[in-house]
């Protein structure tokens, strides 16, 4: 399917489940593989990103059994048991940064090659901190971007403490990366945040995930981490949460259609930074209501603008623009300067193609202001980005005319999201 031409929903209440939390899935994946024992890992997510690392997982000579919902890992105790290997991390940028960090800290030879979307993906500063630890790399293209190969810091000798210094304002998810490596030296670990970035709510998720198979971080300052000497992970059952920024999708629809909406699973306790979105539709008029099954989410007559700094659950950035154009005052998101290096320079392709739709914009360095007014038809550009695909499909059950182009590129993430649009629209 190359285009998706978008449809009206049929009922005034929907239910929906979407897939396992994505950055749960993987982080957890690292870590059962890095523990000691069995793990089995279920509600996990079925998508190119979570494909991409099991196959990493196995090429690196881990042993996976495969049960669909579940994954049955067999831990090899911080130890990699190919000592040389090659691998290709697609578009994962969680692929990309998590395992870079594992194969640095190992002792072991390894080739790290990933789609031309990622190889312009920022890296240099994780880079440079393993770097710092004793890890050496040879770039095959550009430096400090993939591809890349990376002889780990375990050859020749792991320092008596190692110390790291991250400036996480590109990715947070460098932070996470070291974390969830440093229990493989089983060196006392200490790791310092140099930048301005405070956001850091997938790092809570990293801990998290950490302290269910057994290792706990320590904060002796706000901006630093401590992992003892000996740390070790140990194999658990575990089970992922339904992933929050999936769910939002669903959340904005009914904000935008009057509707009710419910996504299975998702409750306010959930790990994820993401369900703060919940809390901008409240301010935007929407009412929130706890059930067993999950939030549900009730659209108002009229939604309210907002203000909103989102460096914090900043994959909604695009699901809140998405609903801007129909709200009664506009919406300013800030906080989100970073966006611009993930899979598109996310700030552009909002103001792009909310243009296209003619709604008006300006652009920040941080963010982007959006004016309230009608979407015309568009055929909406995507930029291989799976979160402007599934966004502008919102604006689409409002507005006339919107066709998605490139509707394939939600496999990263969500690869039913449009046959899940489909029964709702029947």
């Amino acid at each position: 399917m190359s285009e998706y031409t978008v449809g009206k929903l049929s009922r005034n209440n929907i239910s929906v489940t979407v897939p396992g939390s994505k950055s749960i899935t993987n982080r957890a994946l690292m870590i059962a593989a890095l523990g000691k024992g069995i793990s089995r890992v279920s509600g996990i997510q079925r998508s190119d990103d979570s494909e991409h690392f099991i196959e990493c997982l196995i090429r690196l000579g881990f042993d996976i059994q495969d049960n669909k919902d579940t994954l049955v890992i067999k831990g090899n105790d911080g130890v990699i048991p190919n000592k040389k290997a090659e691998i290709y991390v697609g578009s994962a940028g969680t692929a990309a940064r998590f395992l870079t960090a594992m194969l640095a800290m190992s002792d072991g030879e390894y080739k790290i090659d990933a789609s031309e979307q990622m190889q312009k993906r920022p890296m240099k500063e994780l880079i440079m901190a393993l770097e710092s630890g004793g890890a050496v790399f040879e770039f095959h293209k550009e430096p400090y971007s993939l591809p890349f190969t990376v002889k780990g810091m375990g050859n020749t000798g792991y320092k008596e403490k190692l110390g790291f210094d991250i400036n996480i304002d590109k990715s947070s998810q460098y932070l996470s990366a070291l974390m969830m490596a440093a229990p493989m030296t089983h060196k006392k670990t200490v790791i310092r945040l140099t930048g301005k970035r405070k956001a850091k709510s997938y790092v809570v998720i990293t801990e998290k995930v950490m302290q269910k198979f057994g290792v706990d971080i320590i904060h002796a300052k706000e901006d630093e981490y401590i992992i003892e000497a000996g740390a070790s992970y140990n194999g658990c059952e575990y089970i992922c949460e339904p992933d929050v920024s999936a769910a939002c999708y669903f959340y904005a629809m009914a904000a935008v259609c009057e509707i009710s909406a419910v996504v299975y699973g998702v409750h306010a306790d959930s790990m994820q930074g993401d369900i703060r979105f919940l809390d901008v539709l409240s301010d935007m008029g929407c009412e929130l209501k706890e059930t067993d099954d999950g939030i549900c989410v009730k659209g108002p007559a009229e939604l309210k603008g907002i203000t909103v700094n989102m460096s914090d659950f900043s994959d909604q950035a695009l699901t809140l623009s998405a609903i801007a154009p129909f709200t009664d005052t506009g919406v300013t998101i800030t906080g989100v300067g970073h966006i611009r290096n993930q899979e598109s320079d996310r700030i552009m392709s909002m103001y792009n193609e909310l243009g296209r739709m003619g709604i008006k914009c300006t652009a920040h360095d941080d963010g982007i202001t959006i004016e309230p007014g009608i979407p015309k038809p568009a055929l909406i550009q995507t930029y291989n980005d799976h979160r402007v695909a599934m966004s502008y499909a919102v604006t689409g059950l409002k507005a006339e005319g919107i066709v998605i182009d490139n509707p394939g590129c939600c496999s990263k993430t969500f690869p039913d999201y449009f046959k899940v649009l489909d029964a709702l629209c029947k």
